[in-house]
């Protein structure tokens, strides 16, 4: 059934994470193959499990519509391929245009302590009038996270003058702005 999910929305992502999660599951459980060795190190199984779901994320990847596997993708590659993962990421975000790509794949770096590659990321491909707040908060943030409160408060002007009457926008920029002026303070 989720398999179903996936090849009518290859974006679905929770379908994606369910049976990501269950791939991963069987891949470290999976006995071996020869019953006389000794168990696997945990390491080995865990890279097992990465690459069950790397095949995974590469098969809904080849739909010209799947950019959130080109994200796990990147997530999975970022630390052994760097360059083929921020390919990756910009792959995603052309084939996503609202912003929900960029602001998940910015969130990656971040989350990968590359803040500085999130940011640098962020500016190329964040355009704050046409795409959704959550790209614009990832933006501000990964400049706080690569301690450039300078950038964050342009950042964060950008998104402002584009929020106009949308409320959403408008409660990013509030809950942005402290953050920002924290920044500034104690920089």
């Amino acid at each position: 059934m989720l398999r179903a999910q996936l090849q009518d929305n290859p974006n679905d992502i929770e379908a994606f994470r369910a049976l990501a999660d269950l791939v991963r599951r069987r891949a470290i459980e999976a006995p071996h193959a020869d019953p006389l060795t000794a168990e696997a190190e945990p390491a080995d199984r865990q890279a097992g499990a990465d690459v069950a779901v790397w095949a995974l994320a590469e098969e809904l990847a080849g739909n010209p519509r799947g950019w959130y596997p080109l994200i796990e993708l990147a997530r999975l590659s970022l630390v052994d391929d760097h360059e083929g993962a921020m390919r990756r990421l910009g792959a995603a975000v052309e084939r996503e245009t609202s912003g929900r790509a960029l602001a998940d794949g910015i969130l990656v770096l971040r989350e990968a302590g590359m803040a500085q590659d999130g940011l640098g990321f962020g500016v190329g491909h964040w355009d704050p009038a046409s795409q959704i707040p959550e790209a614009g908060r990832q933006v501000v943030l990964a400049a706080l996270d690569a301690q450039r409160p300078a950038d964050a408060r342009r950042h964060l002007a950008e998104l402002a003058a584009a929020a106009g009457d949308d409320a959403e926008t408008g409660a990013v920029v509030d809950e942005l702005t402290a953050l920002v002026a924290r920044a500034e303070t104690s920089a």
